[in-house]
């Protein structure tokens, strides 16, 4: 089984001017994400717009991504729907594409009971084999697990890893202190605090969208064990955050075209987000690509 942990940016999916998968532009960006020091890939998560595709299109996306990333690096395939027939489905179909893991979202939308949740989560690492990556997002799943329930989970042999989405550190500091799990946190505001908490990884849009200045930030804090420069590296991020992450702009925008548009700027085209969200009107490019050089030079 191989190691995942690291920066793994929640890919963004590709499309064309006609909304179908775009495999050209995709492998594009991939290079561009490996090239800049990605760890590993999350494929067809949130960001990706996985609730915007057919389950035939999100599986085509999954093996896209495991076949031209041929090994150089692990990728999680994100499956989570749902209902377990779905899931089973996909999580299937993206282990005999060689996927290396798969990133499983709580069943959403219902908001089960817990014990349901839990029996999904088994039923799928039993049938599947492979390693989960538990995505605990309570703001799109409605409700999450707890640390012990996710060091109980972990312990039973059913997830290998947590997507830490809620946003909090604090769920790191909690889950760190209870075990050895690898923990990913999941959201973009409070990263630094996260690895100075034992967070192993950064999976989420800013990653995404802006991987070498993470990757960097992350070595700092993680690995170099300086808070200090991570500190300094993190000062660039927050005027880029704070406009992000701002009720009033995501009002305006959503973070779909901004983080769509924040690659764009950089060189690479992919494209933007499916229907109902559109490519980012000029007059917003006008007002984030300022923070984006600041972030970027």
């Amino acid at each position: 089984m191989k190691t995942v942990r690291g920066i793994c940016p929640a890919m963004l999916t590709v499309w064309g001017k006609d909304e179908a998968f775009n495999p050209k532009g995709q492998e594009a960006y991939i290079r561009w994400l490996l090239d800049n020091g990605v760890e590993a890939l999350a494929v067809a998560g949130s960001t990706g717009e996985m609730t915007a595709m057919m389950n035939e299109e999100q599986e085509a996306v999954i093996d896209h991504a495991v076949r031209f990333v041929a090994g150089q690096v692990p990728v999680l395939a994100s499956v989570g729907k749902y209902s377990t027939v779905e899931t089973l489905r996909l999580a299937r179909s993206a282990a005999k594409s060689g996927a290396d893991g798969l990133m499983v979202i709580l069943p959403y939308y219902y908001k089960p009971y817990k014990e349901a949740a839990i029996r999904h989560l088994k039923t799928i690492r039993k049938e599947v084999g492979l390693p989960i990556c538990l995505y605990n997002n309570p703001h799109f799943a409605g409700y999450e697990m707890t640390p012990r329930d996710i060091v109980s989970l972990y312990q039973d042999d059913v997830v290998f890893s947590v997507k830490a989405a809620h946003g909090d550190a604090n769920r790191v500091a909690d889950l760190r202190t209870l075990s050895d799990i690898t923990i990913f946190y999941g959201h973009d505001y409070a990263p630094l605090a996260a690895y100075a908490s034992g967070a192993d990884g950064w999976l989420s849009g800013l990653p995404a969208a802006f991987p070498k200045q993470c990757r960097a930030m992350q070595d700092a804090v993680r690995d170099e064990k300086n808070l200090d420069k991570g500190r300094a590296l993190w000062k660039k991020f927050q005027p880029f955050i704070e406009f992000f992450m701002d009720p009033a702009v995501n009002a305006e925008m959503h973070w779909l075209e901004m983080l769509k548009h924040c690659v764009a700027y950089q060189g690479v085209d992919v494209g933007r987000p499916r229907s109902p969200l559109v490519a980012l009107p000029e007059p917003f490019k006008a007002r984030l690509n300022p923070l984006i050089d600041t972030l970027v030079s």
